[in-house]
């Protein structure tokens, strides 16, 4: 057999776009079904509660467990604040008492007079869910949050990193095959999602994050950038929860990548709308690609729902990319489509081919490893 089927990276022009956004615990839902909501609108929140802030009074008193309770200044359930007096020891015929000051602030969760233990409770941390897209809420999902629809432009990315973010859409560059460089920013972009055609340079990043951008979008990046950036050798396992104050969604791969030009093509016509992306990214099971997502607010027609669908047939010469380890990120074409499964080096056997990579070597990979790569 010289040919399959295999998948590949999304590019719609127009979809129908739902989003279930909900709170990690039970608490207020703030819209109503068929409301409209901005993007970052605030839908639903909740009081995650504090941290436990453990206090042997025992110790820091030098009393009895069976005294603590009497030593106690207020009973279980009162509210504190830093530096009160939480209890006070009795003292030696009424002199040398001691006292002893909340270290944070918060409520009296227990007092034992067996362990002698006083358990504070932080305060609670307020917990807000926004809706991602300017759309219309089709669910209200009681006490968690509701189901946001949308009209828009959707665009999955190979690889990202941090969490979500909002902006005006500004590309910076004329073609795909443009790097993003640090003359192109400035204080003008500041709150935009930026784009580029190729590849980000690890000096334009640093500029972006100065100039308070709020994403970059570009074909590709040299992981030795990456790690500069982060800091760190990045995984590729699970990414999106990075302090970063800043998204990065790559569509295409590691290196000198342009942007395919179905992708540039599509976001640069959408020059100044309004986005919202989201970096995260899952390679292993339960793949999970950054998104970005652009509502064009207008009555979605049925022959525009999935105009541009990355896979297809996989053939020889197909133009691929590689979306596991160890050769995550990297393009090349299909060489041959051997017929028979193989033993991998995991013992386990699986179809495969090979595959020429634009790096110059020749590597043999499951074909579930690999997917086409857009014009």
């Amino acid at each position: 057999m010289s040919h399959a089927y295999t998948p590949g990276l999304q590019v719609k022009p127009q979809i129908l776009y739902r989003v279930r956004r909900s709170l990690p615990i039970t608490g207020e839902v703030l819209v109503q079904l068929n409301e409209m909501v901005s993007a970052q609108q605030v839908i639903a929140r909740t009081d995650q509660p504090g941290d436990v802030f453990p206090i042997n009074l025992t110790n820091s008193l030098g009393i009895p467990a069976s005294e603590v309770p009497g030593a106690m200044q207020l009973g279980e359930g009162a509210i504190v604040s830093k530096g009160d007096k939480l209890a006070q020891s009795k003292g030696i015929f009424g002199f040398f008492k001691q006292d002893f000051l909340s270290p944070v602030s918060g409520s009296i969760e227990s007092i034992s007079n067996v362990t002698g233990q006083v358990i504070l409770r932080g305060q609670a941390i307020p917990v807000e869910m926004n809706a991602f897209v300017a759309g219309k809420v089709v669910e209200v999902i009681p006490s968690e949050g509701a189901v946001i629809e949308t009209s828009a432009a959707f665009i999955q990315g190979i690889f990202g990193i941090g969490g979500e973010s909002f902006g005006p859409l500004n590309v910076l560059t004329n073609t795909a095959q443009e790097d993003l460089l640090p003359q192109m920013i400035s204080e003008e972009q500041r709150g935009a999602i930026i784009v580029a055609g190729r590849r980000i340079h690890g000096d334009a990043f640093s500029k972006a994050r100065a100039c308070g951008v709020a994403a970059i979008i570009a074909g590709g990046i040299d992981d030795q950038d990456l790690k500069e950036i982060l800091g760190y050798d990045l995984g590729v396992a699970i990414t999106g929860s990075e302090d970063l104050g800043i998204t990065v969604i790559i569509t295409e791969g590691f290196g000198e990548i342009a942007m395919a030009t179905a992708t540039f093509d599509l976001l640069k016509s959408h020059q100044g709308h309004g986005t919202s992306v989201n970096g995260a990214t899952q390679i292993r099971a339960g793949v999970m690609r950054p998104e970005i997502v652009i509502p064009i607010h207008e009555q979605l027609r049925s022959a525009e729902t999935a105009q541009k669908v990355g896979g297809g047939v996989l053939d020889i010469g197909s133009h691929v990319r590689l979306i596991r380890d160890p050769y995550f990120g990297k393009l090349g074409t299909v060489f041959k489509l051997p017929p028979e499964p193989q033993v991998l080096a995991s013992g386990s056997k699986a179809r495969v081919l090979e595959v020429d990579c634009e790096t110059g070597e020749r590597v043999v990979v499951p074909r579930a490893n690999v997917e086409i790569v857009g014009d």
